[in-house]
């Protein structure tokens, strides 16, 4: 039996197939015992998809509010259901007086941080059931309205009714409001039709690999080199190097101090640090306490 791996894989998820069915597919292709993804993708979209094998599992909480980018396409003057392509057609309206240069001024207006209501379509839950399933028995929910920050929005090509766009943005955000609120506020209605993830949480397209390349590696025996390390895992956070008696204590549990490391750690925006023993392999992820000079444990890995 091929001995455990435990890191990530980051997915080019084809579409037609949800998030859920690509785990299952990555867990069949490496026999692992857990699988799990990072942030989920709708059936339509494709793109960067971080799976986390087997303990890495355990390092799936850290992902979920990296900052995402995407490559995306709205289609103005169509208004569905479901906010993309996949729903029902509930409005039509023309596009007369709707010039390129006014999509790009809208466009615009949506860079910061603004409200958004999630789609009563999505995989999000009221009272322990999808809302998408709620929706689809004619009993849809509208959660609140939350903010979200868009770092960047860039219009790539307007070819009415098609406008094809790059948006950097916080993670819980829903590209497909995005194209519903800005063929809004143009006055016609849109919906998105093809959807891209082309980066999440410090790994972009360029580190992806699609399901059936992963397939190959397998054959070959060689699905070790597709897997990212669990102490490269966590680009995002900032790292602290532990000597061995350090590491020995932190693998036993015992109370640490900030006189415990010989550089006090710099700690992420979660207020979290990865720690590391003198042969690079991931120890810990720890937090910074309440209580001055101390650090709480979040997950500890043996090595």
């Amino acid at each position: 039996m091929p001995p455990e791996l435990n890191g990530i894989i980051v997915v080019d998820k084809p579409g037609g197939i949800s998030s859920a069915g690509v785990v299952a597919r990555v867990k069949g292709i490496f026999e692992a015992k857990k699988v799990g993804h990072t942030g989920t993708l709708d059936p339509l979209a494709t793109g960067v998809l971080i799976c986390c094998i087997n303990r890495a599992t355990r390092l799936s909480q850290f992902f979920l509010k990296g900052d995402k980018a995407y490559e995306a396409e709205l289609v103005l003057g169509t208004v569905t259901d479901t906010q993309d392509a996949t729903g029902t057609v509930i409005e039509r309206h023309s596009l007369d007086g709707i010039s390129a240069e006014q999509v790009r001024e809208t466009a615009a207006r949506f860079v910061g941080t603004l409200t958004q209501v999630p789609p009563v379509y999505s995989a999000l839950k009221h009272q322990g059931t999808p809302l998408y399933k709620l929706a689809r028995r004619g009993a849809a929910v509208e959660k609140p309205a939350r903010p979200v920050r868009i770092n960047h929005l860039a219009i790539l090509d307007v070819k009415l009714p098609a406008v094809r766009f790059s948006v950097s943005c916080s993670s819980g955000t829903y590209v497909r409001t995005l194209c519903a609120d800005m063929g809004r506020e143009l006055g016609c209605g849109g919906h998105l039709k093809g959807l891209r993830r082309t980066a999440s949480c410090g790994f972009s397209i360029d580190d992806a690999i699609g399901l059936e390349k992963l397939a190959e590696y397998r054959d070959r025996g060689g699905l070790g080199e597709t897997v990212i390390p669990m102490n490269e895992a966590l680009p995002f956070m900032p790292a602290a190097v532990a000597d061995d008696a350090l590491a020995k204590k932190i693998q036993n549990g015992m109370k640490l101090a900030a006189a415990d490391f010989p550089v006090s750690p710099r700690v992420s925006d979660q207020g979290v640090f990865k720690v590391i023993d003198p042969r690079g392999r991931l120890i810990a992820v720890l937090a910074e306490s309440q209580a001055t000079g101390s650090y709480n444990y979040y997950c500890v890995f043996s090595v």
